[in-house]
């Protein structure tokens, strides 16, 4: 450490690390996306507004509409435009799924991520039905699968600015005894999960989200009591995990050690047994291998 770091003071250095990760190349958070925002978050919020702003993006408002008619929401009647889309998924839940639609387009030049964006939209998934299989008060099924979509997102951040960051998480997701999070940090000034939490406060993802994204790879984080992580934030850690060991399960793709790892803690956040795990495992194989 130099001694300008040594001698700096807590918000000295906090700042230095900031704008270090700033340097990584966070991508800023999107106009519509920022403009729903902050429409979203006046007294009185108008709805045609926010239509209207959604509806000027074709690929977002189907996107949108396809979300509402979700088996999440339970719609007796299919959804066919944005404004009734919005009325049936509310505000809060529009927001993160408008979040979650941008977030694909948000890096054109990193090649390749169609493997990482099929994962990601499966955990998504998958993270959203067990939600609603555990009834935890006050986990969401659209919290949890806003926070499938956006746990890795430091990902592709990572591998479009660094040419060696494909061989560094392959090694990464291959180490058992170390942190997926140390393993990165060896060869690089920061690591995914950072750079993903600075992205979703970024992209004005809720605290619990972004607290999630910056731990989720963190053991002693998730079930220690003394540890300053918010309850939701842990129990959306669990449930990704989950979600993400019964997917590769299923599938055999995306192999990692992070269940051996965090496995553990995830089920004593879920209260889940070894003889309810493996029934749940049967259970979620229709949403684990979905095609869509």
């Amino acid at each position: 450490m130099s001694e300008t770091s040594r001698d700096a003071s807590p918000s000295v250095v906090a700042d230095l690390i900031e704008r270090t990760i700033l340097d990584v190349g966070i991508p800023p958070c999107p106009y519509i996306l920022d403009r729903f925002i902050t429409e979203m978050r006046q007294d009185d919020p108008d709805f045609n507004r926010l239509a209207t702003l959604i509806g000027s993006d074709v690929g977002l408002s189907a996107g949108l509409i396809k979300t509402a008619n979700s088996p999440y929401f339970g719609v007796r009647q299919r959804v066919r435009s944005v404004n009734e889309a919005l009325a049936i998924l509310g505000l809060r839940t529009a927001s993160g799924a408008v979040a979650g639609l941008i977030l694909r387009d948000a890096f054109p030049n990193v090649p390749n991520l169609e493997r990482f964006w099929d994962a990601s939209a499966r955990i998504a998934l998958l993270s959203g039905w067990l939600a609603q299989y555990f009834e935890i008060r006050g986990l969401r099924a659209e919290d949890a699968y806003t926070f499938g979509l956006f746990r890795d997102c430091g990902i592709p951040v990572l591998l479009g600015r660094f040419p060696h960051y494909g061989q560094l998480l392959a090694k990464a997701n291959q180490e058992l005894e170390r942190g997926f999070t140390e393993v990165e940090e060896d060869e690089l000034p920061t690591n995914h999960a950072m750079v993903g939490c600075l992205l979703a406060q970024n992209w004005w993802l809720p605290e619990e989200i972004c607290l999630a994204i910056r731990n989720h790879h963190d053991a002693e984080a998730l079930v220690s009591e003394g540890s300053n992580l918010p309850q939701l934030s842990r129990r959306l850690i669990a449930v990704s995990q989950l979600a993400e060991y019964i997917v590769q399960r299923q599938s055999g793709l995306s192999q990692t050690r992070e269940w051996e790892k965090l496995g553990d803690g995830c089920m004593r956040v879920l209260t889940l047994d070894e003889v309810q795990l493996e029934k749940l495992y049967i259970e979620a194989e229709p949403i684990a291998t979905s095609s869509d």
